[in-house]
Parts: C-alpha cells; structure tokens; sequence
C-alpha cells in the first residue's frame, strides 16, 4: 500500500486491472501524481496475485469477495474507514463486491475500461491455459496488450491462471445508493454496453474519443471527468 497526503475529503482508493500493479496503471500513466496535484490523498494496493503481495495459485484466493475482503482489510490496516473509489478493468469487479460488501465505506465510485461482460467468461479455458504457456495472443488483443507485457516481465503462468479462475463471470453490481461514473474509451471493445449500463444504474458516463482499453489510463480527459465527480 502506498499513500500520498492531501486534502481533508476522503482518501482515494485506486484499484488496478488484471496482470498490472499500481506502479503500471496508476503511477506510470501520471493518476497518482495528477490527485496529488489536485490535493487528494492516494492509497494504492497490490492485488493478490499481482506486485508485491501474495500470490497463491488457488483460483478460490482469487474470487471477487476474497480480494474485496483484502482492500478492507488494507484500509483497516490504514485506519480508513471511508474512501472514495477508482477502479480499472478487472478491478470493477473487485471494487463492485466492495461496494456490496461494504456500502458505507465508498463515499462515490469510479469504473473505467468496463462494460457488463466480464472479459475471462468470453476467453475459453483451453486457449487461456494455450496463451499463457507460449505467450501466443493470436486473435486476442486485449491478451496480448495485458497479458503479453506481465508474462514478459516474469509473472508466473500459475498465477495469472488462478486469478482468471476465480474471476471469470464475475459480475458488475449496481452498487446501491452509491453514486457512480463509467468511463471507457471509444475504441475499447471491453466497454461494449458500458453507456447502456450507465444509464439502466442512473450513473454518470464518459467515452473518451479515440482511446482503447490500454491507453485511455494515460489521457487527460479521463483524469479530469474522474476528479470532477469525485470532487
């Protein structure tokens, strides 16, 4: 866990996709900074499986529920009883069960690079288990621009196996009175349904022109829609 000083509202929660950690989707493409910046505290967490924290290869580890109950227990080791939340691409469907299990602990959430199909339930098993042994993402981009780079920096097979496992068919639950904003980029196949779900839960939505699954994290206007509603 990392956190960054800043205002007196509630801390910031950021929440990381599959295959990544915080340095890769929050630090690196310049969230941590720009909160900083605009004088709001940040909590970072590794994911099971994922960075610097354990890494089972039981898919049980590794269901929605168990990796909810693994942000509570960080915020509680940081004595944060409220946050706000921005949650990316598999982190929706962690920060979804959060908000299910904990409803008064998220003040206003984000989801971005989401839509109401979770992506593993799309992946068959045996091309899955095919991908992660020789690293071949033919007709599979999204693996190949996710999967491809963790595989390549030394993630273990195991691992990321386990965490599909428990993650597949995972869903995006409304999360009650919470209110909530959906952002994807208008090239990301991932966020298919996304402004139809948006507007069935009542949520804010953005689509940000001209940016896919990867590179939406990096564009300005991303950061401003988020800050703007979490503010």
């Amino acid at each position: 866990m990392a956190a960054v000083a800043g205002s007196g509202q509630p801390p910031i929660l950021l929440v990381h996709g599959f295959a990544s950690d915080p340095r890769v989707t929050w630090e690196a493409t310049g969230w941590v900074r720009f909160l900083q910046r605009a004088g709001r505290e940040v909590i970072t967490v590794d994911l099971r499986g994922h960075g610097r924290s354990d890494s089972p290869a039981d898919a049980a580890r590794y269901t929605p529920n168990a990796q909810a109950a693994d942000l509570r227990a960080v915020l509680d080791a940081a004595h944060v009883d409220l946050v706000d939340v921005v949650a990316y691409s598999m982190g929706t469907r962690i920060a979804s069960a959060f908000a299910q299990l904990e409803p008064s602990g998220i003040r206003r959430l984000v989801l971005g690079g989401t839509g109401p199909l979770e992506v593993f339930a799309t992946w068959r098993g045996d091309d899955v288990e095919r991908m992660l042994r020789t690293a071949d993402f033919a007709g599979n981009p999204i693996a190949q621009a996710v999967v491809g780079p963790a595989l390549a920096a030394g993630a273990d097979p195991a691992v990321l196996l386990a965490c599909i496992r428990g993650m597949t068919g995972a869903p995006l639950l409304r999360p009650g009175e919470i209110p909530v904003m959906i952002v994807v980029g208008e090239l990301d196949p991932v966020g298919a349904g996304a402004a139809e779900l948006a507007a069935e839960w009542g949520a804010s939505f953005a689509s940000i022109p001209g940016r896919d699954h990867i590179n939406v994290l990096t564009a300005r206007a991303f950061k401003d829609a988020a800050l703007a509603f979490l503010d």
